[in-house]
């Protein structure tokens, strides 16, 4: 008979192999030589997060009816790939502080952190050949095309600090090549490497893009309602940068002459002083921006799940476990 798993034993599962995964980031760069190019690069895997992004590789060859062994080298891969892209956004936000942390340009300097994104997305190809065994070119094409997809995203973002205006389609837009893309391409390379149909391939291909969507927008929402301390960055920091938002650009197409005036000061000077960042939540509350950001949360949350009927009910409530503690995340 069947058991499907409850919540407990779904964490126990996601706390163990998160620590199998850690120890494999963190050996892929141990005792390597030079030591200028490597000591930076444990640094920046030091600083830890949930292994999302390597979860979803192992679930997902799982759910094709693989196992685990099969895809941890990819898992490491995706993980490396996704700090080479968060050491060169830093650079290119001035970021100061990453999970509390001083981010790698600030800690060393910007010709180091340059050089160490490199790096990074160099050993996560290196180990991601390590598992594509009859279906290289399949595996390396999905990962390829995410890396890709992404550069994309963040030059649309980076256009987006000297438009005057964005729709919310843009901002979609970007957001599925910056931010979805990976998860998508989490989810695909796992299902591949399991030895999934072209229809299991596909369905969490789906739920890696629409959780990835749900995920971005919680992330934006978080820049102005979460915790600090948990976020380990500064409420509104997204405002201050200039960051053109899910809310931001939503209070944009809702506001009346008057709030857009206000509301384009970001705009204007490429970013905002911190004292006004209050201000700005409030005509957020006001315009309902904050709710539909929730609301739009939970529609791609319900998408991601949907794909998700053609696999067993223990995978099901794993992945309903995952998409559930993403949301109701503070950090």
């Amino acid at each position: 008979m069947n058991i499907i798993p409850d919540s407990k034993w779904i964490n126990s599962l996601y706390e163990r192999e998160r620590k199998k995964i850690e120890k494999r980031i963190q050996d892929s760069v141990k005792d390597k030589n030079p030591e200028s190019l490597y000591l930076p690069a444990s640094y920046i895997l030091e600083s830890g997060g949930k292994r999302l992004r390597p979860l979803l590789v192992l679930l997902s060859a799982k759910a094709v009816g693989g196992n685990f062994k099969q895809a941890y080298n990819a898992a490491v891969a995706v993980e490396l790939l996704h700090n080479f892209t968060l050491v060169h956004d830093d650079i290119m936000d001035n970021a100061d502080k990453r999970r509390n942390r001083l981010t790698l340009h600030k800690m060393y300097d910007t010709s180091t952190a340059i050089l160490v994104g490199d790096g990074l997305l160099s050993v996560a190809y290196e180990y991601l050949l390590r598992d594509c065994n009859g279906n290289t070119k399949a595996v390396l094409s999905a990962f390829t095309k995410g890396l890709l997809e992404v550069c994309n995203g963040q030059s649309i973002d980076k256009e987006f600090e000297t438009a005057k205006n964005v729709s919310i389609l843009e901002y979609f837009d970007m957001i599925k090549k910056k931010t979805a893309s990976l998860l998508e391409t989490c989810c695909k390379i796992g299902a591949l490497l399991g030895g999934g149909g072209k229809n299991q391939v596909k369905a969490l291909s789906s739920f890696g893009k629409n959780l990835g969507i749900a995920f971005q927008i919680q992330d934006d929402l978080l820049d102005i309602i979460g915790d600090e301390k948990e976020l380990g960055k500064k409420i509104g920091g997204d405002l201050v940068e200039g960051k053109k938002t899910y809310l931001f650009v939503k209070a944009m197409e809702k506001a009346n002459e008057k709030e857009r005036k206000f509301l384009f000061n970001l705009v204007k000077n490429k970013g905002i002083n911190k004292k006004q960042i209050p201000a700005f939540k409030k005509i957020y509350s006001k315009l309902g921006v904050l709710e539909e950001a929730r609301k739009d949360i939970e529609k791609y949350s319900v998408k991601a799940l949907s794909s998700m009927k053609i696999f067993n009910d223990e995978d099901k409530k794993i992945y309903k476990w995952l998409t559930d503690s993403l949301i109701s995340r503070n950090r």
